[in-house]
């Protein structure tokens, strides 16, 4: 028989016990037994599954490490990895060495048999290690066994020998306090030394008793004259001894100075403690807020210049963790600084409590200090286990980025709070900070890779330090309430203007503007927002607001707004149920952001094969570019291989940038050349703007159709035109008529029961709705114009009462344009009534009565009676024909073409500030074509004219010819003339000059009647 290994050996017992335990059989030498047992063994030997796939393994354990980690049990995790790690590198029984097929094996078939590890509930058992056994063997006397010794006087005295004095004395007089690097010491100091050692006893049976005291108890250096430590006598660890030396034989008046001698650990220990926040120390003093370094501490390894240089530096940074730390107790309301009992602290943040902007950024602050004191705590665990030698350049190497992170939060602190004057208004401050964040991403982040990390700490505290904003504007978006008890928002309520009055639009809300000094506060008035106030801008400051919110600005104050006139129109109209479940089930602003940001984020890291392979068609793209380039330089005749490289570059940087830029969101690789954006402003465009823009479209929609289908906003803008605009002619012919009836009459019109009575009569034949809410009265005007007869009318005023919350469009500013209109359209129509009522045979009976007078030859002579009829009926033609035009161009080519674009920028209207604006801008359109703006007062004034001759012309029609004299013709044709002539010239002028084309139908129309003289 072969031979066979213990493990094998062991296997054969067990196979045998298989086939007893099976079989039944118990005699080994029976024939059935032993075919069993050849058959076990051949397919012990001889099986036909694979080996384990170790790969394999390796993957599943780092799949599940994957999963847990995702979900973020990091416990589970931690104690996943280092338990397989452990079992992979401990050894097997009957296996030589570490991640064997059997430790593969194991795991395979343990993740076999297990269900679903990552959602296992597990919670790690601690192990005790059993302790080895000591060995108490006592070798000494097995080897002297047989050999017979000279005890001496004294037996019973234990064995003594120099080697182990020598040996105690050295452990004595060692001192491995805290440091690495002092491990032997000075025979010359060792006297010294041991007089000044702090004295320890211990009982005997305790041998690590010193060994343990000197570890861990620390010599008082910062006493008045601490205790001299022992150090090595090389001369990198006297340096200071050194330099000392030849400063006293080169320096003549050189005066030694007395020194605190520190080991690098306690300077390295004193540096975590300063940086951790820690006041009280010996090295570093504090100062009225300034951190100083001692002058007389000094190491033996270093010249006291290069100490202090390199202290220097630290203490700079420890006095910007101090700054940052009493800012944020100060917030928080901890002081650090101890007050007595019964003393009130000075400090009256106590009385006004911080506004929520800087609280929020004390909490990104506090959130990294946490965790740079865990790096510093890691650090001096490290010194204390004392595993490996720590330096202080090793240190400061390992925190260099979070001092160059601390340097960064300490420059936005001093920009953003602590320059900032007292006194100042918390809209200020909160927007002055934000803005200072917001600056320094974009100006770190056009750096590039070199300023990565600082980035990444910026737009977290960013993103912490914004979210009171986005809360604000979040609660006034959705629910139409501006919480902002602190008055720190950029834009604020003016509480005396309640929602249901009229001017609650335009004085409701107040935008402050801050000035990049921060030295004043203004408030600016916002046409979009209408702002309640409004004051000059001072020159010495340029005006900013939060930076951030600009290009969503109008669109947050337009939701806000839309949103609590929206709520308050449903409190009156019955809240829908379900809005409150709705409310509930969504996600908040600052929630629907930092989704998008971290899905902007995984969706920016691509995968190797992407990037290779955009690499290779960039590659193939240039190679391209550049042959064909040479082509075309070659028809030139210029052979230059760099400037085709060149053009073939720029060429497929620009396509790449247009072909990035053109979908909107773009997945920036810092690393690519073409991309010279700024990724910060990008991630804004893409993750917050569209959440307010698609709440913004939601509000002023939901508003929108609410005015239009409830309140009937159409509707009323049609009656506004129906009624000033004339465009009712059938009910307001009736109205108008009555009236130039009494003038005409001669009777007395000017009352307000009359006017009032036809008003009602006229309208509530047909719109009884519209009858109540119309009404006319008379307002005084200057004496001196009524004069003229075309200017009786004026005074006359239309008021339409228009309900809440549609006055907000149609305002009482709105119905004075309305009136200017309205007022002139009845001059014209009653210009036009009054010629179209004159009859012929009114001026026909007239002359026959003058033909019976006495005085019909004289007449006769100086121009016949047929002559002068003759030359009214022309006149009156010429009249018609002006007054004609000028009625057909207001009514149809202004009035009707820009009421029909009015109605359909109507319908187009996005929200409420909008529609306001149209409706405004068709007021405005319609008062400036109609001729009533002052720049063009002298054009009215040539029209008045000529209306006011038609009043003259119609009077003395019907008077008759013998009721005035001749030359009053004369007068008559020539004032129309001269009036003609002058308004042609002057529209032609402006028609050629392409500034008022719609006055190219009204200069047609007057030249075509107009006499070439």
């Amino acid at each position: 028989m072969a031979y066979w290994t213990k493990f094998e050996k062991e296997m054969d017992v067990e196979a045998k016990q298989l086939i007893k335990h099976i079989s039944g059989i118990q005699d080994e030498e029976e024939p059935n037994f032993q075919a069993a047992l050849k058959f076990v063994w051949s397919n012990f030997r001889f099986h036909r599954f694979l080996d384990v796939n170790k790969h394999q393994v390796q993957r599943t354990i780092s799949g599940i490490y994957e999963k847990l980690m995702v979900k973020s049990d990091l416990r589970k995790a931690e104690s996943w990895i280092r338990l397989t790690e452990e079992f992979l590198n401990s050894p097997l029984p009957n296996t030589e060495g570490t991640k064997t097929d059997v430790h593969h094996g194991i795991l395979s078939l343990l993740l076999f048999l297990s269900d679903s590890p990552s959602n296992a509930h597990y919670t790690e058992t601690p192990r005790v290690k059993e302790p080895e056994k000591e060995d108490t063997f006592d070798w000494g006397r097995y080897l002297l066994e047989g050999e017979e010794l000279d005890a001496g006087p004294y037996p019973d005295t234990p064995e003594w020998s120099e080697e182990e004095s020598e040996e105690d004395d050295s452990q004595q007089a060692l001192s491995r306090e805290d440091s690495g690097i002092q491990v032997d010491r000075t025979p010359q100091e060792a006297p010294e030394h041991s007089k000044k050692a702090v004295q320890v006893t211990w009982r005997v049976g305790e041998p690590d008793s010193r060994t343990w005291l000197e570890q861990h108890v620390v010599a008082p250096y910062w006493e008045t004259q601490p205790p001299r430590f022992s150090h090595s006598l090389h001369l990198h660890s006297n340096l200071l001894n050194v330099w000392d030396q030849h400063l006293y034989n080169t320096d003549p008046l050189y005066l030694p100075e007395e020194k605190a001698f520190v080991t690098e650990t306690q300077v390295i220990r004193e540096t975590l403690w300063l940086l951790s926040g820690c006041k009280k120390l010996f090295i570093f003093q504090h100062h009225e807020g300034k951190v100083s370094v001692r002058t007389d501490v000094v190491v033996t390894h270093l010249t006291s210049n290069c100490l202090r240089s390199v202290l220097e530096h630290i203490a700079s940074y420890g006095q910007a963790v101090f700054r940052l730390q009493r800012f944020i107790d100060e917030v928080t309301g901890h002081s650090a600084d101890p007050v007595p009992p019964g003393a009130n602290p000075p400090s009256k943040k106590s009385s006004e409590p911080p506004f929520r902007t800087y609280q929020a950024f004390v909490w990104a602050l506090y959130k990294y200090f946490v965790s740079f004191k865990e790096e510093l705590t890691t650090i001096e665990r490290g010194i204390i286990v004392n595993d490996e030698t720590v330096t202080l350049s090793a240190v400061l190497e390992r925190l260099a980025p979070h001092l160059a992170q601390v340097k960064v939060l300490h420059k936005v602190f001093c920009t953003g709070v602590a320059e900032v004057p007292p006194g100042t208004p918390n809209v200020v401050r909160a927007s002055h900070l934000l803005n200072t964040l917001y600056k320094a991403i974009i100006e770190y982040d056009s750096v590039g890779e070199a300023s990565e990390q600082a980035v990444a700490l910026l737009f977290s505290l960013w993103v912490e330090t914004v979210r009171p904003y986005l809360e604000i504007v979040d609660e006034w978006i959705f629910h139409g309430q501006l919480f902002d008890p602190a008055k720190e928002f950029i834009i604020q309520r003016n509480k005396d203007v309640p929602v249901n009055h009229r001017d609650f639009w335009y004085a409701t809300y107040t935008l402050y503007s801050v000035s990049e000094a921060v030295d004043s506060e203004e408030r600016l008035s916002d046409a979009a927002s209408g702002s309640s106030a409004s004051d000059q801008v001072p020159c010495g400051g340029q005006q900013t607001m939060v930076s951030f919110l600009k290009p969503v600005l109008k669109q947050i104050i337009m939701a806000g707004k839309s949103m609590q006139l929206l709520k308050n129109l449903n409190c009156k109209a019955g809240e829908r149920p379900n809005s409150s479940s709705r409310d509930a089930e969504r996600k908040s602003l600052y929630a629907l952001f930092l989704e998008s940001v971290q899905s902007r984020l995984r969706r920016g890291e691509e995968s190797p094969a992407d990037t290779a392979a955009e690499r290779q068609a960039a590659r193939q793209s240039l190679i391209r570019m550049q042959s064909l380039m040479a082509r075309h330089l070659e028809l030139d005749d210029v052979h230059d291989p760099l400037l085709a490289i060149n053009f073939a570059r720029l060429y497929v940087e620009q396509n790449d940038f247009h072909e990035k830029f053109a979908g909107g969101d773009v997945a920036l690789d810092r690393s690519s050349e073409s991309v010279t954006c700024q990724t910060f402003e990008l991630t804004l465009r893409s993750c917050l703007y569209p959440h307010i823009e698609h709440r913004y479209v939601e509000c002023c929609g939901n508003l929108m159709k609410t005015l239009k289908k409830d309140y009937r906003l159409l509707e009323y803008l049609q009656a506004m035109r129906n009624y000033f605009l004339l465009e009712a002619g059938d009910t307001m012919y009736d109205f108008y008529t009555a009236i130039f009836d009494k003038v005409l009459e001669k009777e007395s019109w000017q009352q307000m029961s009359f006017l009032n009575v036809q008003l009602q009569e006229a309208v509530g034949q047909r719109c009884p709705e519209d009858s109540m809410r119309l009404s006319i009265f008379l307002e005084s005007v200057d004496p001196a114009r009524k004069k003229q007869s075309v200017n009786s009318l004026e005074g006359l005023t239309l008021s339409y009462k228009v309900p809440w919350p549609v006055d907000i469009v149609i305002s009482s500013e709105c119905q004075k344009i309305y009136n200017q209109v309205f007022l002139l359209l009845l001059q014209i129509k009653w210009a036009k009534y009054n010629l179209d009522t004159l009859r012929f045979t009114d001026l026909m009976d007239a002359a026959k009565r003058q033909e019976g007078s006495p005085s019909d030859d004289i007449t006769a002579k100086e121009e016949p009676i047929s002559t002068q009829i003759h030359r009214m009926y022309l006149l009156r033609v010429k009249l018609m024909h002006f007054v004609n035009s000028l009625h057909n161009y207001i009514m149809t080519r202004i009035l009707h073409s820009t009421g029909l674009e009015f109605q359909h920028q109507v319908q187009d209207a996005k929200d409420l500030d909008q529609l306001i604006k149209i409706h405004y801008r068709y007021l405005s359109t319609i008062h400036d074509r109609c001729l009533l703006r002052e720049k063009v007062s002298f054009v009215k004034e040539a029209i008045m004219k000529v209306l006011n001759l038609v009043h003259i012309f119609s009077d003395r029609w019907q008077a008759g010819l013998g009721a005035w004299k001749i030359e009053s013709i004369d007068k008559m044709e020539s004032d129309f003339k001269n009036c003609h002539m002058f308004l042609v010239t002057i529209l032609n002028k402006a028609v050629c000059r392409g500034s008022f084309p719609h006055l190219e139908s009204l200069a047609l129309s007057l030249m075509a009647g107009f006499e070439q003289c």
